[in-house]
């Protein structure tokens, strides 16, 4: 016979102790209650749990002292925290020590049980487990490594993640990963690029809505919320995210609850979210542009990408993996890259990233003779910095990228920048839509990148027809 799984429900409040025994007890499992901190660490010691309940508020301690505690002395323990109403400092504590997940008073069964069935999903840590599945996070470098270790703690939790990093360098890969290791990998892994919603659409996009909500809703609808309950929400270029509905998404975060567009009921929503940009959330708050308490909501936990030009090492085994996928993909035999392409390569600076390295073997793939990659075949445009530096020998990893004496830096970005969009233009035919997409930005990014670089003037009726 199975033995039942073991809940301890630790909260000095003798009512909530028994609405969550009764929960648990009608879920199948057993139930254990301590009412303070120190009763808790004792029945700690005394057997194995899947899962604990802990209230923020106790006599003798707090959730967050019960929390540090578990993490310390028995890790892989997943620990759910009861917090007061809209007390969203308290939650962001808890998950940032290391909480699995947090519950609002007053306690709602819809919310108690998908945190309750997601905690007990999670398989016990140990050496063997505790590497998640993350083989397509490609590379042997140190900050690979580091990369592939936080995958696999962050899997373990429900707290948001902020995935930071330049365009190209795998932010979607990240948190596709991190769902699949996690205990929600059966549900949905929705993505959306918040810079492609427009923004009269977005809350109906988000939320959902009702029929007769307006003009053309001939049917109720979910939104992304709804589509993901279950799963994790994952929100690329959230910094393209206008303040309003910055709003809606923070309450929506902390309540843990939507309202569908010409709703009157809050429906209660299982998301996990993680979000991402290749902008400074930072700069942004100082400017007004980004609600510090999203941010801080958001970015309970961040998760840094490094960009390919930091993990030179990595580049030869990342470049002949990608052609493999490229030939399969396109059922033709893999060429070998010769030996000065080969240098070439590793010795790039790729500003666009694995990105970057991808859309050039694609490229070195219709202009060789199907056998060796040359040189020539790379198709570098010797005015490009990318070339410059190719074919400079670096003295160090980051030797490649600065630019000459001669040049100052913004001028020198701009350069950069300036030749990387007219190359993406011309390679779409001029079409602003998937330029903007080859880039890794948003339209509304590229066409602002434009004007600010000169380029939109002899392109305008180009633009209002692609917008």
């Amino acid at each position: 016979m199975t033995q039942k799984q073991a809940c301890l429900i630790v909260d000095d409040e003798a009512d909530i102790r028994e609405l969550l025994v009764m929960t648990l007890e009608r879920m199948d499992i057993d139930t254990y209650t301590a009412s303070g901190v120190e009763d808790a660490k004792v029945l700690l010691k005394q057997r194995t749990y899947a899962l604990c309940l802990t209230d923020m508020q106790m006599p003798d301690g707090t959730g967050l002292d019960l929390v540090n505690y578990i993490v310390e002395h028995h890790a892989g323990l997943p620990v759910a925290v009861i917090t007061a109403h809209a007390s969203a400092d308290n939650a962001v504590s808890a998950l940032k020590a290391g909480a699995f997940d947090y519950l609002s008073k007053p306690l709602s069964l819809k919310q108690l049980r998908p945190v309750i069935e997601s905690a007990l999903k999670l398989k016990p840590q140990n050496t063997a487990t505790q590497a998640a599945d993350t083989l397509e996070m490609i590379g042997n470098s140190e900050q690979m490594q580091y990369v592939r270790t936080m995958i696999a703690k962050l899997a373990r939790s429900q707290a948001p993640v902020y995935i930071s990093g330049e365009s190209g360098s795998g932010k979607e890969l990240a948190a596709k990963l991190i769902h699949k290791n996690s205990s929600r990998a059966e549900g949905a892994f929705i993505a959306v690029n918040c810079g492609a919603i427009p923004e009269n659409l977005m809350e109906s996009e988000f939320f959902g809505y009702k029929k007769g909500a307006f003009t053309g809703a001939n049917q109720d609808k979910e939104g992304l919320f709804q589509a993901a309950s279950g799963g994790t929400l994952f929100l690329d270029e959230v910094a393209d995210l206008p303040l309003p509905m910055q709003v809606k998404l923070l309450r929506a975060i902390q309540e843990k609850k939507v309202r569908m567009v010409g709703g009157t009921a809050e429906d209660a929503v299982d998301v996990r979210i993680i979000s991402a940009t290749h902008k400074n959330l930072v700069d942004m708050m100082d400017t007004g542009q980004f609600r510090q308490d999203l941010y801080y909501r958001l970015n309970v936990i961040q998760l840094k990408m490094p960009a390919l030009r930091e993990r030179p090492s990595d580049i030869p085994l990342l470049a002949d993996l990608l052609l493999t996928k490229l030939c399969n993909n396109l059922n033709m035999p893999i060429p070998s890259i010769d030996a000065a392409a080969q240098a070439h390569i590793s010795r790039m600076p790729f500003l666009g990233n694995v990105r970057e390295l991808e859309n050039m073997l694609e490229r070195a793939l219709a202009l060789c003779d199907g056998s060796t990659i040359l040189v020539d075949d790379l198709g570098l445009d010797p005015t490009m910095p990318s070339y410059k530096a190719s074919t400079k020998p670096a003295s160090s990893n980051h030797a490649n990228i600065a630019p000459s004496a001669d040049i100052n830096l913004p001028d020198y970005l701009e350069d950069v920048e300036r030749r990387a969009i007219m190359q993406a233009l011309e390679k779409t035919n001029q079409n602003k839509t998937q330029a903007a997409k080859l880039l890794g930005v948003s339209f509304r990014t590229l066409r602002y990148r434009l004007e600010k670089l000169g380029l939109a003037k002899e392109n305008e009726s180009d633009l209002e027809e692609d917008h």
